[in-house]
């Protein structure tokens, strides 16, 4: 098992493709000239995972006036990702990571410890990435409940008003 390395802040992101809920293909290439947040978080319809998606819900609205796209990504199946944005009527796009790969490029999988077990998983650790793709903030220790906020307040220091 190794420890979670997360990409740093002045680092260019990784670019990555997902598929929304209706099928249709995306790439965070298409976001050049805008900001956005990666989340990462474990699992699909778990108390914390949920109170941090309801808490980006909720706050959807004034981080889109933010000037912010928000991608959530776990290594959870499509199907789980549409039953989890239904029930909670999430309106921004979760990436479906099966195989891993967008979790270990942004290096948040690694070793964790729960209930006297140890095993690797994905950390709850985000990203906010500026126009030019460079992360201009690694969130490394995320408080769900407080998360959408924090994000906001940077988000008002990332985007200038013209």
């Amino acid at each position: 098992m190794s420890k979670p390395n997360p990409i740093v802040p002045s680092t260019q992101a990784p670019e990555f493709q997902y598929k929304t809920a209706d099928g249709t293909e995306h790439s965070t290439s298409a976001l050049k000239g805008k900001p956005y947040l990666v989340y990462f978080y474990p699992r699909d319809d778990t108390p914390g995972c949920t109170k941090e998606a309801c808490a980006f819900r909720d706050s959807f609205a004034e981080l889109t006036k933010a000037g912010i796209t928000i991608i959530g990504v776990s290594a959870d199946d499509e199907a789980s990702h549409e039953k989890f944005r239904k029930k909670y009527d999430l309106p921004f796009p979760l990436a479906a990571d099966t195989e891993k790969s967008i979790v270990e490029a942004f290096g948040v999988w690694g070793e964790k410890k729960f209930m006297g077990k140890i095993y690797d998983g994905i950390h709850r650790i985000s990203f906010l990435v500026g126009p030019d793709g460079v992360v201009v903030k690694t969130y490394l220790k995320v408080k769900p409940e407080q998360h959408a906020a924090e994000i906001l307040a940077d988000a008002k220091e990332l985007v200038q008003p013209i």
